[in-house]
């Protein structure tokens, strides 16, 4: 066993091992309530080193040739469901950047047309698939301890960038239906902005649902944000969004969770830490454990199928867009049963 000390603070990591959380009355479940609690953790979870200094691909290295093989068996049924939601093309309270569509000249030949965000893809709207490195820095650094400087100096961002997942994302995925929890949701079958799910709600469902997550699957969490906005209408940022506790970061790095995505910005908004620690699960699963995020996808239909066949894992397959040096990436990904 080797011990490390690099970056972010002294970040402590066990190089090679995965780091255990025993319950019980002498050894209590860390708690995620305070900075020092979120600095805690971030050294406590780090990846840094675990698969090489040099490493690109971080928790993604968890899905092996034989997780893929497990997670084919899956597609049962052969049915298949977008995971995107529709590109947003117009304005709205929480959709300040859109997709400018501009259809070109049409002829009887047939016609082109030009695509153009107004800004970036990254944010609450888009569905995309945030880079595990660079998007997301604590103290100039991103996972592996990628520095600011050299992200300047190469003019994105040099190692971990989207490009690494050119091969794209087929793993077994689980889909926590967080509506099924006793006084999360309301009437109409949605949570409200600012209700959390925590690792304990997480383990609740793998009852309910009769999964248990295993090394190298993607978590995806159904808060019903789409559904939501449809019936009352898009809302402000700043009346946050139901999503993922911080907490749920131990239960990630218990189970070796390669991947996690929700319907909507994954951190749940207010996070329930000072507002000194923002985007905590964003820093905690990207930068301390290489965990790279699906954010805003649309779970409506998938939700549908999973509830008709009562399974609520699939076989999960998306590919982002190669772009050298990228942050992230929009893309659509598929949920086959």
């Amino acid at each position: 066993m080797r011990i490390l000390v690099i970056g972010l603070s002294s970040i402590i990591l066990v190089a090679g091992t995965s780091l255990p959380y025993a319950k019980g009355p002498s050894n209590p479940r860390p708690t995620l309530a305070s900075e020092a609690d979120f600095l805690g953790a971030m050294k406590e979870l780090s990846n840094w080193g675990r698969w090489g200094d040099d490493d690109e691909l971080g928790a993604a290295n968890l899905i092996t040739p034989a997780k893929r093989k497990v997670a084919l068996a899956l597609a049962k049924e052969g049915l298949t469901i977008s995971l995107a939601h529709d590109v947003v093309q117009g304005k709205a309270a929480d959709a300040p950047n859109i997709l400018e569509r501009v259809l070109g000249n049409v002829s009887p030949t047939g016609t082109t047309d030009t695509y153009r965000y107004t800004g970036t893809y990254h944010g609450v709207i888009h569905s995309h698939l945030d880079a595990v490195d660079c998007h997301i820095m604590v103290d100039g650094k991103g996972y592996n301890g990628r520095s600011m400087e050299d992200i300047k100096a190469e003019g994105g961002c040099p190692k971990g960038n989207i490009d690494a997942l050119k091969d794209g994302v087929v793993t077994r995925a689980v889909l926590f239906d967080a509506t099924r929890l006793p006084g999360k949701a309301t009437p109409q079958g949605w949570l409200d902005p600012g209700t959390a799910i925590h690792r304990e709600d997480l383990e609740a469902l793998e009852k309910l649902e009769r999964v248990k997550v295993s090394a190298g699957d993607v978590i995806l969490l159904y808060t019903g944000r789409w559904k939501r906005r449809a019936a009352l209408g898009p809302w402000p940022n700043t009346m946050g969004f139901a999503g993922y506790h911080a907490d749920v970061a131990y239960f990630i790095k218990e189970r070796g969770v390669s991947f996690i995505g929700c319907d909507g910005p994954n951190d749940v908004s207010p996070t329930g830490l000072p507002p000194s620690v923002t985007n905590p699960l964003h820093r905690l699963a990207l930068v301390a454990m290489g965990v790279s995020i699906f954010d805003n996808l649309d779970f409506e239909r998938a939700i549908e199928q999973a509830r008709r066949l009562n399974r609520y894992e699939f076989l999960f397959m998306a590919a982002p867009l190669r772009i050298d040096k990228g942050t992230g990436s929009p893309l659509n990904p598929l949920a086959i049963f």
